[in-house]
Order: structure tokens, then sequence, then C-alpha cells
């Protein structure tokens, strides 16, 4: 197929190289050019705009920070809504809050385009190994078109139903476990190391018997090991969606009390200087609390 792809971040960039070694071509764009040599020289073309690139392309991918960022590339002057094709899909898989993905919807609608929620779940190394999880909602048919490019980046697709806004709700409901087991290990290693028991060894017993799944594995390697420089996603990205969950709940009439402990988290390692450390630096603001140096 001939795919557009907007936003060319860790994850962007990922996902579109799998695209190109899926044997699809490839239009792309962003901000900063030079971010997409790579992908040139495996045969991407370069669209100075979004617009240019969804003129070429019957579906458009998009992978922004936020809500502003999208509503901006999407709707804004020389955007993907002003040279999308009716009946042309625009598959968005940034983490988007449900007011925004509302917006996409009836925006999209509005011209005859069509609009699919397709977030993922992975940090950038998945991305690249074609290993992310997607959680996509949307129309049917335009479903159908996507499952053969989705196969490229994520191993596995998890279709939510026909609003998109499933896919945003069940995305944002994803990070808020991985944000809480983040918190939920952080005290686990905190009390044992106060206690004298090396962290590391926690980590081996908790990975070692029930605790096993990715989300203890990775993130709570990472912590043991107090690797937060190199952030896959840093903190201020996780305060961003937490505080989209606070929100959906709001709307939902549904209390999330752990989810408050999690945002109150963050928004103490943003005030420790920490807003752009990878947001397992929240074992910092736990260990602190117990009088840990």
């Amino acid at each position: 197929m001939k795919v557009g792809f907007v936003g060319l971040g860790s994850m962007g960039h990922a996902m579109a190289g799998r695209l190109l070694k899926g044997g699809h071509e490839v239009v792309v764009t962003n901000r900063t050019r030079a971010k997409a040599d790579d992908l040139l020289a495996q045969g991407a073309v370069f669209a100075e705009t979004p617009a240019e690139v969804a003129r070429q392309v019957e579906i458009v991918f998009s992978m922004l920070f936020d809500d502003a960022s999208t509503e901006e590339v999407v709707f804004g002057e020389h955007g993907i809504a002003s040279g999308l094709a009716p009946g042309a899909i625009h598959a968005c898989s940034s983490t988007l809050s449900l007011a925004q993905a509302r917006r996409l919807k009836d925006g999209h609608a509005e011209r005859g385009q069509v609009y699919v929620s397709a977030a993922v779940l992975g940090r950038p190394p998945a991305a690249q190994a074609g290993e992310l999880f997607v959680i996509a909602a949307g129309q049917e048919d335009a479903l159908s078109r996507l499952r053969p490019l989705f196969g490229c980046f994520g191993q596995r697709v998890f279709e939510m139903g026909q609003d998109p806004l499933q896919a945003n709700l069940a995305k944002l409901s994803l990070n808020f476990m991985i944000f809480s087991t983040i918190e939920q290990m952080a005290e686990v290693f905190a009390i044992n190391e106060k206690a004298g028991t090396d962290p590391h060894r926690i980590f081996d017993l908790m990975t070692g018997s029930f605790y096993n799944a990715p989300v203890h594995r990775n993130y709570g390697k990472l912590m043991v090991d107090h690797e937060y420089d190199n952030p896959g996603a840093p903190v201020t990205l996780g305060l961003k969606d937490v505080e989209m969950f606070l929100k959906a709940g709001g709307e939902q009439g549904v209390p999330l009390p752990y989810a408050s402990i999690v945002r109150d988290r963050f928004l103490g390692a943003i005030s420790a200087g920490d807003a752009d450390r990878d947001f397992v630096v929240l074992l910092e603001r736990v260990r602190q609390d117990g009088g840990l140096k």
C-alpha cells in the first residue's frame, strides 16, 4: 500500500520504518526533517506538510505528543484533514483525551473522511522489533484495510469496537495500570531496601515467581538499576496520560483514587527536577518518603 506517516518521534519513526520493511510505500513528514533522513535512505518520500502527505495516500497514520499537537497537525493550516480525500482514513496512534478523540471523529466525519483510533502499547524498542500491541477501534471496513499495516509493527491487534473513543479509553486505562504497577513496585523495593534487602533480590523473587509479566520484568529492571536518564517515556508524558485518565473518570462518573496517587507522584517528580527523566524515577520519590538516600 501507499501509506502516510506524520510525526517521527522515537515511536513514530520506528513504526514508519516497520511499514517500509513490510514493503509499503511510505510518505512521511516531520517538523524536524533530519529525523526522516534514514527513512528516506530506505525509500520513504518526504512531504513538506501533513496535507501534502494526505493528498498522496488513502491511509495516513499520525503519532504526536498530545492533544494540542494533534489538533494542529490534523485541523490546522496545511493539516491532514485539508489534504485527505473523502473516504480516506486517518489512523491516529497518539495517546489522546476522550475530548480530542471525539473532535477527530466528528471533524473527519464532517469532511466525509474516516477516523480510526490505533493506539499502541510498548516502548520504542518494541516498535523497532515490530512487537507493539495495537488497540484499535473504528468502522469495520476501515479496520479491515488497516489490519495488514498493523501487522508490520504490532504482534497482536485488539479491536475494542466501532467507536474510536473505545480504543482511546482502553489505552489510557492500560497506561494507568503501568503507572500504578510502578508505584506498587516502588513501595515494595523501598520498604525492603530500608530493611536491608537489596532491591535486586526482591526483583529476582518477583520475576522468578508470580510477578513476571513484561511490566514487572522491564520496568522493574529499570527501577532497581536506577536507569532514569535514557527515557523511553518521560515523567511529563506519564502526568499527561494519568490526568486524561482522571478526566475520563469524571466524564464517566467513576472514582479513580489510585490514579490520584499516581498523579501526585508525577507532580512530586517534576517538582524534584525529574520532569524529563524516565517515569520509573517515581521510585526515588518513594525512597525519599521512606528516608532513604
